[in-house]
């Protein structure tokens, strides 16, 4: 009773009140934990705490961390309890739902399938540099460049992978995987991705927090973005202005054109962040690298087909077969339920299962889709 009695606690309210950059609280399980120089150097990004900052995070760091992550918790303790720390019975259910899939194994490393995926992109790939320089065939081709959209949509899962959880056999092979899949073979930054996709899982299907939902003046995702609303992640006004409102008022035409070419919005971006001198980007310098090499074997490989009018063919068959990807994404969140306003740190199970749908495909579809048909899961044990 004695070490009971010399807790110093503090309230929820004024645990809300160090919510900001340079006063960053949080709360695990009840104890109060200040992460205000700690988010520069947060794998995930400074991104993801700010969204969360000054409340309780129980669910979301056990989504996101494994065990041995608990250790390091010590560093930042404040000395402060939650008084009025509650846990739903959601999050009970959810708790012991991640203890019996540890328990159970699931979370363990599955290199076999990083591996099968890695070997049938090399193949796809020698098929696709021989479809165009070996082959003079029209037909021959317009197979390569469609191939090489396939190549991309199972190059992307192996990055995708590989940035929520190491894939490999050790972090130096893993953070490899992920320049050679994202930045060498896509031409699109694991960094980049690493950036929006954090805030993305956390703030899923936020019309103000989560990047994923912010298509303005292209597409809008719900009626409330006509109100203008501020964008906190790229902090600046989503303006809902006459070029918006006519763009969108053809939407449901223009869907799936726009979706051919979303691949060049994503090039852009990558450009954008790896040259921007405001933010402090991870592994900048091998991620530049590795866009150096997607620039160079893309236009050499476009090079080597015999017209102008071949080329653009080519670069259209692999984005069009490329968009199906793009589309699965759009059907796994734009259906489903949206609101305005940060993440709560104590309905993560709600949150998670509101804003994601799971797409009913049959088996042999597993590896077209890299699992992510199944987003509902994903999200909840990332």
């Amino acid at each position: 009773t004695m070490e009971v009695d010399k807790k110093k606690y503090i309230t929820s309210d004024e645990l809300k009140k160090h919510d900001k950059k340079g006063d960053l609280w949080i709360s695990i399980q009840g104890k109060v934990y200040n992460v205000s120089d700690w988010g520069k150097d947060h794998p995930g990004g400074e991104v993801v705490l700010l969204n969360l900052a000054g409340q309780d995070v129980t669910d979301a760091f056990i989504a996101y961390h494994p065990g041995t992550a608990w250790k390091h918790l010590d560093q930042f303790f404040t000395g402060y309890y939650l008084e009025d720390f509650k846990v739903s019975e959601v999050s009970k259910d959810y708790r012991r739902l991640v203890s019996e899939f540890v328990k159970m194994g699931l979370f363990e490393k599955k290199e076999h399938v990083a591996l099968f995926t890695l070997t049938s992109v090399a193949i796809m790939f020698s098929l696709v540099v021989y479809g165009v320089v070996g082959c003079t065939s029209i037909w021959a081709h317009l197979a390569s460049g469609m191939l090489l959209g396939l190549l991309w949509m199972q190059s992307t899962y192996v990055g995708h992978d590989s940035g929520h959880y190491e894939v490999m056999s050790s972090p130096g092979y893993n953070k490899l995987a992920q320049i050679i899949c994202g930045n060498c073979l896509t031409g699109i930054s694991i960094a980049w991705w690493k950036w929006t996709h954090n805030a993305h899982h956390i703030a899923c299907n936020s019309l103000d927090y989560d990047p994923d939902l912010q298509h303005i003046p292209v597409f809008a995702v719900s009626s409330r973005l006509f109100g203008s609303i501020k964008s906190y992640f790229y902090d600046r006004q989503l303006k809902f202005d006459a070029l918006s409102r006519f763009l969108i008022s053809y939407q449901h035409i223009t869907f799936y054109p726009v979706l051919c070419f979303a691949r060049l919005n994503l090039y852009l971006q990558t450009f954008l962040l790896l040259f921007s001198t405001r933010r402090n980007v991870p592994d900048r310098l091998y991620n530049i690298m590795g866009i150096l090499v997607f620039w160079t074997w893309f236009p050499l490989l476009l090079s080597c087909l015999p017209s102008w009018s071949e080329r653009l063919m080519y670069v259209l068959a692999c984005f069009v077969v490329c968009s199906i990807q793009h589309l699965q994404f759009c059907l796994n969140h734009f259906a489903a339920n949206v609101y305005v306003g940060p993440p709560s740190g104590n309905d993560w199970f709600e949150k998670q299962t509101a804003g994601t749908l799971d797409i009913s495909c049959s088996k042999w579809m597993d590896w077209f889709f890299g699992g992510l048909q199944f987003q509902l899961e994903h999200h909840l044990f990332p």
